[in-house]
């Protein structure tokens, strides 16, 4: 017959006025509440500790665990307990509740306690189980959640950050990293730790969820903890591993995508464009060029940045995407930094390249196309047409000549393009087709200029339409030979002895047609042609006298004599 039964068998006789059935042969136990898990039951030779109330049949209290403010521990079944709460605690779960009535041959007998409990009294217990272990009990870990990707996992002498609910086994909550807001952080294996935590933390991934439920041999023992854990208490631990990390840790880096072709890889002492996101283990996000809108930039390798990130982008290809994950101790170590990287904080950096260049770097000039038979190439001063395209290095368009109805023009040398440019298009072929590479200290700077960043490396593919010899600096126009030697008397066409300016142009345009000397080159000769002649005019009159006209190599000639 169940103990349930019995109470009942109880209740139906003196419902019946069939009298006092007489002494009770066992214990009579009422289970009254019952949890809907049990992992497991009190068994003899385990360890409990449990709450209750002691009172005789009239409801006078004789012995209570609460007015004590201390549960009660003991083995069951060994003789420490009397033989009636033995047997009426056994198979109890955790925070089941027991009424139990115990027979005096199975309490304090004959004899009872001298001023507590009469002889041959039956005694009432109203009991609470807070807590079951063994001797023989081991750790009890149960993964909760656990990330997909796991590359490694938590081993002895490692640094671990990680939040956590302790409670007791009845579910009475004794302390949280979360309502301290921080992350526990401690060493694995080293003695820092319970040692049931250091054992339960060992195999943890990164983000993975555990329960852990730790006896009290490998927790506070017999002397439990201040006044939140009692002694020979269970602990149980609901754990969300953060991060975790090794002091000899070095940078690891997991290459998500490489350019096939990938001509340079980065050194120290270039300078990177680069965009990143930056997450703690956990997925959290402290940071991110994206949500600026512009890269980041800067040396490698020259201390500018955490010292992990100087190590993970050696060696990276313009356009490859790279992630670098790097330990405290070479990112913002026990300090953290701001309010969103915490104190021993493992770092994640997915990144981007966009270009890199260094400050020695000159123009990278590749041919794709050249006529045969290219005998004459453009040279400094020459005046040239060309097409052209120009990108970052990530593809990004940026100009092109091909938008506009006519190709580009420019002097070289005039300082009217970037230098890189420049340079790239000195000693081409017309028809010569190059793709030119130009770090940003020949081109734009780290200013960079409108619809181009600072710090740019720009690619450009240009063609060479057509070329027209130029003069020298400071030159709008040289004869082939010596210049008359009455120069004025032949410009002063209708021998007036004044030149007006359109006398002036038509002697001009002859020289150049009769080929004894030439204009700068330009898109409009006409203008070239008034700006020889508003040189000439020194007065600003409309018109040359002989005192006025002056060839620029004897201009220059009076500088050096006034200079001296």
């Amino acid at each position: 017959m169940s103990p349930g039964s019995l109470v009942l068998l109880l209740s139906i006789l003196g419902a019946l006025g069939l009298g006092d059935p007489g002494p009770l042969e066992d214990v009579v136990i009422d289970r009254y509440y019952i949890p809907k898990i049990c992992l497991r039951e009190v068994q003899m030779g385990d360890f409990v500790r449990y709450h209750y109330n002691g009172t005789f049949k009239d409801g006078k209290k004789f012995d209570s665990s609460y007015d004590r403010g201390a549960t009660v521990a003991g083995v069951v079944g060994v003789g420490r307990l009397i033989t009636g709460m033995d047997r009426g605690l056994q198979g109890m779960c955790v925070n089941e509740r027991r009424h139990l009535i115990v027979p005096p041959h199975l309490g304090y007998g004959s004899i009872g306690v001298a001023g507590l409990i009469p002889p041959d009294a039956t005694l009432y217990f109203d009991v609470i189980m807070l807590d079951i272990w063994n001797k023989n009990d081991k750790l009890q870990i149960t993964t909760l959640s656990k990330p997909e990707r796991c590359n490694r996992t938590v081993e002895n002498s490692d640094f671990v950050r990680y939040h956590y609910n302790g409670t007791l086994l009845d579910g009475t909550p004794f302390d949280s990293s979360y309502s301290k807001d921080s992350t526990y952080d401690t060493y694995v294996g080293t003695g820092w730790l319970i040692k049931g935590m250091d054992q339960g933390l060992l195999g943890m991934c990164a983000g993975e969820k555990r329960s852990i439920i730790i006896p009290p041999f490998l927790a506070y023992g017999e002397k439990g903890y201040g006044t939140v854990i009692p002694p020979q208490a269970s602990l149980v631990f609901s754990v969300l591993l953060v991060d975790f990390h090794n002091p000899k840790d070095g940078v690891f880096l997991e290459y998500l995508e490489v350019p096939e072709s990938c001509k340079r890889r980065a050194v120290t002492g270039d300078f990177v464009r680069y965009h990143y996101n930056g997450t703690l283990m956990d997925g959290t996000l402290f940071d991110s060029s994206y949500s600026r809108n512009h890269t980041y930039n800067t040396y490698i390798g020259k201390g500018y940045i955490i010292p992990g990130m100087d190590q993970g982008l050696q060696g990276v290809c313009m356009g490859e995407r790279r992630r670098v994950v790097v330990p405290p101790h070479l990112a913002y170590g026990e300090n953290g930094a701001g309010d969103k990287i915490p104190g021993s904080a493992v770092l994640i950096f997915d990144v981007h390249i966009i270009d890199f260049h260094n400050p020695a770097d000159s123009v990278e000039i590749e041919t794709v196309y050249r006529p045969e038979g290219c005998n004459v190439t453009t040279r400094d001063r020459d005046f040239v047409r060309y097409h052209y395209n120009c990108s970052l290095l990530d593809g990004t368009k940026l100009f092109s000549s091909h938008d506009y109805e006519k190709p580009q023009e420019v002097t070289l040398g005039a300082h009217k393009v970037i230098e890189g440019l420049n340079s790239g298009l000195l000693d081409m072929c017309a028809g010569e087709r190059r793709v030119l590479i130009i770090p940003p200290h020949l081109g734009h700077g780290e200013n960079g200029a409108r619809g181009v960043p600072g710090s740019a490396v720009l690619r450009f593919e240009v063609e060479l339409i057509s070329m027209e010899e130029g003069v020298p600096e400071g030159y709008l126009f040289i004869w082939h030979g010596e210049p008359p030697a009455s120069l004025y008397e032949q410009m002063d066409l209708n021998k007036d002895g004044e030149i007006p300016a359109e006398e002036f142009s038509t002697f001009i345009k002859t020289q150049v047609a009769e080929g004894k000397g030439r204009l700068m080159p330009s898109s409009d000769p006409e203008k070239v042609i008034a700006d020889m002649f508003r040189n000439q005019d020194r007065n600003q009159d409309g018109k040359i006298t002989a005192e006025e006209l002056k060839l620029k190599s004897d201009e220059d000639q009076e500088k050096i004599h006034e200079e001296l």
